[in-house]
């Protein structure tokens, strides 16, 4: 299963696929399928020659272009959302730390199971971090998981909690912008064409005014909007999500999410035309991970729905945004996907 060098690696491409100037061309799809995809997405995590690794992630994005599996931005579906040609359903957004390859197969197989069209792979950047998945190894294994289940189509893969530390940009702001920025570019250039910014953790509830309160929040966002809209491959929108409320704190109100987005959208227009966020996360009661209590289990959530239905209206029809987000949902009970 591991290859021991570059040669060997070649060597057990034959008569499955031809490497050209123009990309890798798959000449037998179903022996790539059974026998060739294991092999490379195994070596692109875990081999230690990082030449032998590269390869193998590189043919893995070549090869998924060549059979019709895409990294993709879900921003032509939200705004559509936003114009209200789609409603009724939401779209699952999980993310994965962990087996990722089997998971994401799972995945894929409970979305085809279902006639689920729209679902986004994900992974947060603390999580980047503790199960050492940097972003070109996490689109290697979502796209070769589309591959091994044999789909074909867009693959959403978002950056999630893209976040600011308040108490490092404290300490020195300049440099907790400059590494967030990296994981953005690291991000995009490996395929992560949906991003969501996370500048709620430098909201400042001691401020006398909403606006003054949302401030850091809004411009930040709207400072790394412009940056993704500068990386951003030709042809590509990313899809960048914005967030008002830190998930655990407060629930947020319809005052917060105006204040945030008109303050956004004039301080993003500075820039020029651009394009801003596709949707808002908001607070309603959750807790990522939930809240174990002493016996084990995990407290039931008092999920404020209200709350969730007002703001997404007010995202939608004032803003043309595909709603509020809702994190946190690992833990919710099955009946509140229901309502």
């Amino acid at each position: 299963m591991r290859y021991k060098d570059i040669a060997d690696f070649k060597n057990s491409l034959e008569g499955i696929v031809n490497i050209k100037d123009s990309g890798a061309v798959v000449s037998d799809a179903s022996k790539f399928r059974s026998e060739l995809i294991d092999k490379l997405i195994f070596n692109s995590v875990f081999n230690e020659n990082k030449e032998v690794k590269g390869n193998c992630r590189w043919l893995i994005k070549s090869s998924a272009l060549n059979l019709g599996v895409r990294p993709a931005s879900i921003q032509e579906l939200y705004e559509a959302m936003g114009r209200g040609e789609y409603k009724g359903f939401t779209v699952p957004a999980v993310n994965i730390r962990g087996l990722s390859y089997d998971v994401a197969r799972a995945m894929i197989r409970a979305a085809r199971k279902n006639n689920n069209g729209t679902f986004i792979f994900e992974i947060a950047k603390s999580e980047i971090g503790y199960t050492e998945q940097p972003p070109s190894e996490y689109v290697s294994v979502m796209i070769a998981a589309a591959l091994k289940e044999g789909y074909s189509g867009p693959v959403f893969i978002q950056g999630d909690h893209y976040q600011v530390s308040a108490k490092k940009y404290a300490v020195d702001k300049d440099k907790e912008i400059a590494d967030l920025k990296k994981l953005i570019k690291d991000s995009i250039s490996a395929g992560f064409y949906n991003i969501d910014i996370d500048s709620s953790t430098m909201v400042d509830l001691s401020k006398s005014s909403l606006k003054e309160q949302q401030r850091l929040n809004y411009e930040i966002a709207s400072d790394m909007t412009a940056y993704i809209r500068e990386l951003q491959p030709e042809g590509v929108t990313i899809s960048v999500g914005g967030e008002i409320g830190e998930v655990g704190g407060k629930n947020s109100t319809a005052e917060e999410l105006k204040a945030f987005m008109d303050n956004y959208l004039d301080t993003l227009k500075k820039r020029g035309n651009l394009k801003g966020i596709s949707k808002i996360s908001i607070q309603t009661g959750t807790t990522h991970g939930g809240v174990p209590l002493p016996d084990g289990t995990v407290a039931k959530v008092k999920l404020d729905f209200d709350t969730l239905s007002k703001l997404s209206k007010i995202a939608r029809e004032e803003y043309g945004l595909c709603g509020a987000v809702q994190h946190g949902a690992s833990t919710l009970p099955d009946e509140a996907f229901d309502r």
